[in-house]
């Protein structure tokens, strides 16, 4: 760090007084100004990230430690690219003189895996970009001077592992009502399983869709502020990826241990299941006998309309006998309105229209009826609105095509991301225990060799001793912290 520093003294000073100057002959050109400061500042950083990573390499090399297990082969340049920018520094490649085991040490110390090349901290940025916008755009926004491709966002995308999505509180809450709410987006694949794959339907359509299934549990709705008309969900946590077949129970099942983890079920007097009858949902309602599963209104209304809109100016009235029949009425009353409504019908389209959305309410029948009923607790269904909130405006609202792994991982990172999910402690959770070097006992760094640096630092800073005096305690202290990590190997 010292020559970084002393490289700064003599050139990165200059370099700002004549970005002060230029500010000071236009002041008007607020943004050059901002930009050459910003220029050299991070050039100052960059340059001490990889003279420290040097400098580390340096000590591996000269330590007596390192001396008794491992020899040096070679030296090779490696880049990083950092969220600031990307450093190329100097490291050794070593062997083990007992197991013939080849080893880029400084890696190992660093958690770094030789083949990466993204520091924690660019995927982190990488990440953040990807979730909202686009892998081209995250690229970009890998790094302040630097940017990666498409194809390394995707791949970091298609490796990410998912940790269990909530830590348990040190206290279970107690609520007399929870609500899980519950739906899919319709994603379209370029390729199932590998590009051409996708089978041409009979109306000449390609059969390319994916669900991506969004599940959010929450404890009630609220305003988002005294006067708002606005409101908001309590406490929502999301769940959502690729879940076929036999996965649907494991979506459900993390659900279940979400809410075990989290509420004192004891205490809660039901769990409202809100939704719009689909297969895949049924199996929610099985994870639990406090679970009462209610017809989501948006779809209830919408095969109410389908079942009258032929009946012009009575559809209103036969809407109004619809629900009563279905709210204090048995599935005969119901059958009995629809007969009745059916023989108005003066197409074919009209009866298959009614007899679909007929049978649509009956599999439905107790939930339709939970939903008007308005029991104590019930409440809305957002669910068409979070679908496309937190799935479709990432997903399928504009003209994309994703791969099936592409669907299930950016739908698992934009639940994370709406769980307020730290991106850098995802990217942390991802590393990989590196195999630990052979050879490891301690070595004390002795009060000789502490006092030789000292004289070499003193001798070496020159003029910059007064100036940054502190610099070589710092020095001594960065080397023994460092030559810890070494017992360590």
């Amino acid at each position: 760090m010292i020559k970084s520093i002393q490289h700064f003294e003599e050139f990165g000073i200059k370099n700002l007084e004549k970005v002060v100057e230029g500010f000071m002959k236009d002041p008007k050109d607020m943004t050059s100004f901002v930009y050459g400061i910003r220029d050299v500042v991070i050039h100052l950083g960059l340059e001490i990230i990889k003279e420290t990573l040097e400098d580390c390499n340096q000590m591996l090399r000269d330590s007596a430690k390192r001396k008794q297990s491992w020899s040096i082969v070679k030296t090779d340049t490696k880049k990083l690219t950092t969220s600031l920018g990307s450093v190329s520094f100097e490291k050794t490649l070593f062997k083990h003189k007992t197991s013939g085991e080849y080893a880029y040490l400084l890696d190992r110390i660093l958690g770094i895996p030789s083949h990466e090349h993204l520091t924690e901290d660019a995927c982190a940025r990488l990440l953040t970009e990807a979730v909202q916008t686009s892998y081209q755009r995250a690229g970009e926004e890998t790094s302040l001077t630097d940017e990666v491709s498409k194809q390394t966002v995707k791949n970091k995308l298609h490796k990410l592992a998912f940790p269990s999505q909530t830590k348990p509180p040190e206290k279970k809450k107690e609520v007399e009502y929870l609500y899980i709410d519950a739906d899919e987006d319709h994603v379209s694949l370029q390729f199932k399983e590998k590009k051409g794959d996708l089978e041409m339907g009979a109306s000449h359509w390609k059969n390319n869709c994916v669900l991506s299934k969004l599940v959010y549990v929450y404890e009630g709705i609220e305003k988002e502020a005294p006067k708002s008309r606005r409101r908001r969900l309590i406490n929502a946590h999301y769940f959502s990826g690729v879940y076929d077949g036999k996965e649907n129970q494991k979506l459900w099942q993390e659900v279940y241990e979400y809410l075990e983890q989290t509420y004192d079920l004891e205490k809660v007097k039901k769990i409202y299941l809100n939704a719009d009858g689909g297969g895949w949902i049924q199996g929610g309602k099985e994870l639990s006998a406090q679970i009462t599963y209610v017809l989501d209104e948006f779809h209830l209304k919408k095969y109410l309309l389908k079942l009258t809109g032929h009946m012009m100016d009575s559809a209103e009235d036969a809407r109004k006998e619809l629900c009563s029949a279905i709210k204090d009425g048995t599935k005969a009353d119901f059958k009995r309105v629809v007969k009745r409504i059916t023989g108005y019908a003066r197409t074919e389209n009209e009866q298959r229209r009614i007899k679909e959305s007929a049978a649509y309410i009956l599999s439905n029948f107790s939930a339709a009826q939970v939903r008007l009923g308005r029991e104590e607790g019930v409440r809305g269904c957002s669910a068409e609105g979070h679908v496309s909130h937190v799935l479709s405006s990432r997903m399928s609202s504009r003209p994309m095509g994703w791969s099936r792994l592409g669907v299930d991982k950016m739908s698992h990172l934009r639940a994370y991301y709406w769980n307020g999910g730290d991106m850098l402690e995802l990217v942390r959770s991802q590393k990989e225990k590196l195999q630990v070097a052979v050879g490891a006992e301690n070595e004390v760094l002795s009060c000789e060799e502490i006092q030789k640096s000292e004289r070499a630092r003193r001798s070496a800073l020159g003029k910059y001793v007064e100036s940054i005096s502190h610099s070589i305690r710092l020095q001594t202290r960065q080397k023994i912290y460092f030559q810890h990590h070494i017992w360590d190997l």
